[in-house]
């Protein structure tokens, strides 16, 4: 048995097919497979039904498969340990954000990153929460910035900030512009939300104590990807939607006169820094840490939490 085989079976897991596991590691198939099954042979069981298409692992095959990662991760992270103590801050930091803080945070913060940590690749993705979750554990992100608390044993988490919720109306709206609202005053049936999978989503419908199934049948129905989409939809069609305060820097003058505010104390989300528990690359983290806080709007100072 050697790390190489363990690669590749934990590539063959992810991808569920021999051929796009072996070009993801850069090898032949007919190496791929010819390794995977002198694992099997050293092991004397079976680790992938070949006959199910997609592949899948066997019953065996997923307990090996969890620990290979395991044994992986612990080696990748003796040469993370060794460069954290010989290089200041230097090397590769894939960071995974939501859709729904990424348009507006990554713009704070990268431009100054980039000019006081030359040394960091910083690659980002924007993906979902269970994305970013999914990835972490299969060690193709390094930490993800999203909304916590997540409450996954296999994780740490960081609070970076509170985060206020705003409410954005049409302009046709019944709020008065002086009027504070409470989360009970908002109308079901003029509310747009995100489509499932978005946990704004799922925090909306918490905050609001929303019971979506009393909501009227609508002429037009909407499952929106982005807050861009939801607020074009509100304008058009005279509704409400909750945005997360970021958002407010990326509205037109216009547009700020449709917002709303939430009477005291206004609810919140907290947002974070999740990676995995071993993860060892802290002094690239922590200057991700330092450049955030730094560069939120000071109206947010106040919301920093203790990291």
């Amino acid at each position: 048995m050697n790390l190489q085989q363990l690669e590749y079976i934990i590539a063959v897991d992810t991808y569920r097919h021999f051929v796009t596991a072996a070009e993801k590691c850069y090898v032949t198939q007919a190496t791929l497979s010819t390794m995977v099954k002198k694992l099997e042979s050293e092991l004397g069981v079976k680790l992938f039904d070949r006959s199910k298409h997609p592949v899948v692992p066997t019953v065996i095959g997923k307990k090996i498969i969890e620990q290979a990662k395991v044994i992986v991760r612990e080696t990748a992270r003796v040469k993370e340990m060794l460069e954290e103590e010989t290089i200041k801050v230097n090397g590769e930091l894939k960071i995974g954000i939501i859709p729904t803080l990424a348009p507006y945070l990554i713009p704070l913060f990268l431009q100054g990153f980039l000019k006081n940590y030359p040394k960091i690749k910083l690659q980002i993705s924007e993906l979902t929460t269970h994305e970013i979750v999914q990835r972490i554990k299969q060690n193709q992100l390094d930490a993800g910035i999203l909304a916590i608390p997540l409450n996954d044993t296999d994780l740490i988490e960081a609070p970076l900030f509170n985060e206020e919720f705003i409410v954005y109306t049409s302009n046709e709206t019944t709020y008065p512009a002086s009027k504070y609202i409470l989360p009970k005053d908002i109308d079901i049936n003029r509310l747009w939300l995100l489509d499932e999978g978005h946990c704004l989503r799922n925090q909306v419908i918490n905050l609001c104590e929303l019971k979506l199934h009393e909501r009227n049948i609508h002429q037009f129905d909407l499952s929106a990807a982005s807050i861009e989409t939801l607020k074009k939809v509100v304008d058009l069609n005279e509704g409400i939607t909750v945005l997360p305060y970021l958002a407010l820097f990326d509205l037109t003058p216009k547009q700020k006169n449709q917002i709303r505010y939430f009477k005291s104390p206004a609810p919140m989300r907290q947002i974070g820094l999740v990676c995995f528990r071993y993860f060892v690359k802290e002094k690239m983290l922590q200057a991700l840490k330092t450049e955030i806080l730094h560069n939120i709007p000071a109206a947010m100072k106040d919301n920093v939490l203790n990291v």
